[in-house]
């Protein structure tokens, strides 16, 4: 499919712009432009079963008729990706492959339209050229990529949607965390679960995300950076944070993290740690992995580290748990050995400063 390039009337000036990312932050500094995809269910004249009119114009509001479908029963789904600077000049994208597939999948769960991969790609590509000035040039600075997808069909009536938006935005980004590479502390949620079997746990949608505000909020009030789930049946296995997967380092030189199984979703970043480890020579389990455990290991020193992963916050460690039954410190609560390790070489493979052997990196 061929994009229409729309002229941007009045892009952000560099001197703006360039002060603009010198501390982004993340999640606020917006680049210039977007790349939108309509999806009309049989629409005459339109390609890949649906899609049609890709463009790339100026970052603007949406039009949204009152009765459009999203607003009223939540068919949205969305990725997280990033673009790095690349050791041999120019950018470069992480999996994004896997990326459209996890995007498929959780269009698949919430009753929409799937995206050619192709087409994914291609719209993520277009998105970082344009945009790729916007790069901040700090430490661990980044293009975070905002794939998502939307009904913006106008009806009232429970039934998926037949027309759909397909939009990337870019978002100039630094640290996860406003201090850094530092240990979080985290929270065990008690009266509240992330997703249920038979749910929408393995979708990336925005409603999980809705769900896990208010014991966010809480953790937040307990002095903690992130909540961390249990399971909505026994309440006792660990699941994952509200943005997060979980591992968990051991002496004897296991490492586990807890299963998918519909409940917990499918990172991109864990499966790559999972191949990182095994590389290692460690020995990786995903099988369940109580509170209790959490705690007694912690408190006897079977339990090394904890690290948590994801596209914005990479691999960072976790330095202490809390809840109303108390506190437990993992280890002695700074920057694990292996945590470390393997922030700097996955960081590494993304920038080009480490050998890509397994196919990962994708230059634009």
């Amino acid at each position: 499919m061929q994009f229409t390039r729309i002229p941007h009337p009045s892009p952000t000036p560099d001197a703006d712009r360039i002060e603009a990312i010198k501390d982004p932050g993340f999640g606020t500094t917006f680049t210039d432009h977007m790349v939108t995809v309509e999806y009309d269910e049989g629409a005459p004249g339109s390609v890949a079963g649906g899609w049609h009119s890709p463009r790339i114009g100026p970052r603007e509001p949406i039009a949204l008729d009152p009765a459009a479908s999203v607003l009223h029963y939540a068919q949205e789904i969305f990725e997280g990706m990033k673009a790095f600077p690349h050791k041999g000049g120019g950018l470069a994208l992480f999996r994004p492959e896997a990326n459209a597939g996890r995007f498929n999948a959780s269009a698949r769960r919430m009753a929409m339209p799937e995206i050619p991969e192709d087409l994914f790609l291609d719209a993520v590509r277009i998105a970082v050229e344009t945009d790729a000035h916007w790069m901040p040039q700090i430490e661990g600075g980044s293009l975070y990529i905002r794939p998502f997808m939307f009904a913006s069909e106008a009806f009232l009536g429970v039934r998926p949607a037949k027309q759909y938006k397909f939009i990337v935005i870019l978002v100039s980004s630094g640290n996860y965390f406003k201090g850094g590479v530092n240990p979080v502390k985290i929270w065990v949620s008690q009266d509240y679960v992330r997703a249920a079997p038979g749910g929408t746990g393995a979708a990336k949608t925005g409603g999980n995300y809705a769900a896990s505000l208010v014991p966010q909020a809480e953790a937040i009030a307990h002095g903690c950076d992130q909540v961390v789930f249990l399971d909505a049946i026994e309440h006792k296995w660990v699941e994952e944070l509200g943005g997060m997967n979980l591992f968990f380092v051991r002496a004897d030189g296991s490492v586990i993290t807890p299963p998918l199984t519909g409940t917990i979703l499918p990172g991109i970043t864990r499966e790559s740690l999972i191949a990182l480890l095994r590389e290692e020579g460690l020995d990786v389990r995903e099988e369940p992995y109580s509170i209790d455990q959490w705690r007694a290991e912690a408190q006897s020193g079977e339990l090394l580290e904890t690290m948590a992963c994801g596209t914005a916050a990479v691999v960072t460690p976790v330095g202490t748990v809390a809840s109303p039954q108390g506190e437990f410190q993992i280890g002695a609560g700074g920057n694990g050995q292996l945590t470390s390790k393997l922030r700097t070489k996955l960081v590494d493979i993304q920038h080009g400063r480490e050998p890509d052997r397994h196919g990962w990196v994708m230059r634009v």
